[in-house]
């Protein structure tokens, strides 16, 4: 009687923890739906009609109680990344404990910030494997000590949205899945401010996303849509997301965090 019960009492352990194990297993790209360039996945399923709002942050981020208000009135979770030069500004950690609250994905962007590769030679790297995963440690302990990352696999986009074979091998190595955002929306532009060469004014980056919806064979479908938590530019683009929520939701479109996109 006691070797049956022992028996019965190993299995439901195993049942009870096997989930948590599965949650945390790295998923190989190559066997998945999704696009990948230079090991990093740069879009999900695009047979499904959904997609992620990934938000990220560095040395601003005055549009983040406003991005959590318009995310709550329209019951969509979010994904957001943020530096450690972030999370060193005390006035930006009450929104994100809001977010990390209110169920959003609150991740890693890096601790400093680095350039991993030049623009012009993607395939060279700039930092050394230990300067990367230190750097990128320490981002994602400051982030545990705030009550993010506490299961599951970690997700983490890189600095600048720029990255080689290299950065994604070393992710790997860290038990963490590097992804960036989708090209061709170009609403990661939002960033600009308005004497530099990149600008461009919100209300066309929001017409553009839009219009790109339209123009892509598959839509918006598994998009990964970056946009910034706030910048220097005085057209801020964040005053726009609820208008672009309700035409997206009016077009069908659903919302999910990144690790419900990009589930392992």
């Amino acid at each position: 009687m006691r070797s049956l019960l022992g028996i019965l009492l190993v299995c439901i352990s195993g049942t009870t923890t096997m989930p948590s194990s599965q949650s945390n297993k790295l998923p190989d790209p190559t066997t998945k739906p999704w696009t990948v360039v230079e090991g990093g996945i740069t879009r999900a399923d695009t047979s499904k009609k959904q997609l992620a709002l990934i938000f990220t942050g560095g040395d601003f981020g005055e549009g983040a109680t406003h991005i959590l208000d318009i995310l709550k009135s329209h019951n969509i979770k979010a994904s957001f990344f943020v530096t450690g030069d972030f999370l060193r500004k005390r006035q930006l950690l009450e929104p994100l404990k809001r977010a990390i609250a209110d169920g959003h994905y609150v991740g890693p962007h890096s601790d400093k910030h680095p350039l991993y590769c030049p623009w012009e030679d993607r395939k060279k790297t700039l930092v050394t494997e230990q300067e990367f995963k230190q750097d990128l440690q320490k981002n994602i302990d400051d982030l545990k000590k705030l009550g993010a990352l506490k299961a599951g696999l970690t997700y983490f986009i890189p600095p600048y949205e720029w990255y080689n074979a290299d950065q994604s091998r070393w992710s790997r190595e860290m038990n963490i899945l590097l992804f960036n955002f989708t090209p061709g929306s170009g609403s990661n532009r939002d960033w600009a401010p308005e004497d530099h060469k990149s600008f461009v004014p919100s209300q066309k980056i929001i017409d553009d996303i839009l219009t790109y919806e339209k123009k892509d064979l598959h839509g918006l479908n598994g998009f990964l849509l970056l946009l910034h938590v706030g910048s220097q530019r005085q057209d801020k683009t964040f005053l726009l997301l609820d208008p672009l929520l309700t035409k997206l939701e009016k077009r069908g479109y659903t919302f999910a965090r990144i690790d419900e996109i990009l589930a392992p």
